[in-house]
């Protein structure tokens, strides 16, 4: 069945953020996404130049008529314009507890415009109490209390690190109960990153209620939103939209995902120029030996020199968490070349084959796959 998700936002007329940053991130991971829009902004990659609340009342119909009719797996919340607002969505919320919910604190946009009033922030105290998740920023943290304060409520805290300082993005999430969980990348340079939290926030809702984990769901989340960061278009001089729609085989919430080959090939040359000529986007070049191609759905194809193509192709499925799949596989008989092991590369590879004899990589590569440090763009 295909998960719902309802999304409780305010609209961005940019296309960046907001509801509309929200239906692009759960269409692109495969659910289906339903709106109840608190309020109308008219904005831009320069700020908010005017913003209209929707009333309580027409906030409260829209969330019945949607619960009512469809249902939903999970509920995200974001942008909410006004105290009333926050206190008719935590009613609902306390009246669908089996929902689980993903609670955004949105107070400044990108831009820097204020989205909510004092009074608004004191009503997010019942939200982030009632909700699975709470996913504020490092200024948000602070004008919520700070993390002592905010952790006595919150069932799930996720402390986004973008606004930190260093080459490090450094999130926390710190459960009600259980330890700390840490994720540490490479910062990603670019402009563009207008509707991070709206997308990361979003992309969670989706894998809570796909039945994931809460640590499950935020590693699928964030890497949704790399690949985005990595694949923003240049629409603007800066503060422009993410690239959600880049986003293909790359977010797994169930694997596997087939989505890597590697061929032999005798003229490097000549090879690398029939696939690009078959409209495959060159991503890695490095002659005389190895190359990867993009296709436009995000699979990717590695062409390797040999002197003699004997082996055939080496067919790659991608797994969220691949030890597990490995060890499921084992338990059913295979055999396995070797253990799962990390590679130079950043991928977690353990190769076995198939009936016929053909190779078979289990892995795990994540954004590495399609950005590696050596990606060129051609």
């Amino acid at each position: 069945m295909t998960t719902r998700i309802l999304s409780i936002a305010g609209s961005d007329s940019g296309g960046g953020a907001g509801i509309q940053a929200d239906i692009k991130t759960i269409t692109m991971m495969g659910a289906h996404a339903m709106t109840a829009i608190t309020a109308v902004t008219a904005q831009n990659s320069q700020g908010v130049s005017a913003v209209e609340v929707m009333s309580p009342d027409m906030v409260a119909a829209q969330i019945t008529a949607v619960l009512q009719d469809f249902g939903a797996d999970a509920i995200k919340i974001g942008m909410l314009g006004s105290a009333e607002i926050a206190h008719r969505v935590a009613d609902i919320l306390q009246d669908h507890p089996d929902i689980p919910a993903v609670f955004d604190p949105v107070m400044v946009a990108t831009s820097g415009a204020i989205l909510a009033d004092e009074a608004t922030i004191s009503a997010f105290d019942r939200l982030i109490s009632l909700a699975l998740v709470t996913t504020p920023n490092l200024p948000e943290l602070s004008a919520l209390g700070g993390q002592d304060i905010v952790c006595k409520k919150a069932r799930n805290l996720l402390i986004k690190g973008g606004h930190a300082e260093g080459t490090m993005l450094i999130d926390r999430l710190i459960p009600a109960d259980g330890p700390e969980i840490i994720w540490q990348d490479d910062r990603i340079d670019t402009p563009h990153m207008h509707g991070t939290g709206c997308t990361l926030s979003s992309a969670i809702a989706i894998g809570l209620g796909s039945g994931e984990s809460v640590q499950s769901a935020i590693d699928h989340a964030r890497r949704y939103v790399r690949i985005a960061l990595h694949d923003a278009p240049d629409l603007v001089a800066q503060n422009g939209p993410m690239g959600h729609f880049s986003v293909r085989n790359d977010v797994l919430m169930k694997g596997p995902s087939f989505n890597q080959v590697t061929i032999d090939c005798t003229d490097y040359d000549a090879s690398v120029a029939f696939y690009r000529a078959l409209g495959l986007k060159l991503i890695v070049d490095s002659p005389p030996r190895y190359a990867r191609l993009e296709a436009p759905n995000g699979s990717t194809l590695s062409l390797h020199k040999s002197d003699n193509v004997q082996s055939g192709a080496a067919l790659y499925f991608e797994f969220p968490d691949m030890d597990a799949a490995v060890e499921a596989l084992v338990q059913k008989g295979w055999l396995f070349e070797s253990p799962a092991q990390d590679q130079s590369w950043k991928w977690r590879e353990a190769w076995t084959r198939d009936p016929s004899g053909h190779r078979i990589c289990i892995y795990h590569g994540g954004e590495d796959r399609r950005y590696p440090p050596w990606r060129i763009d051609q």
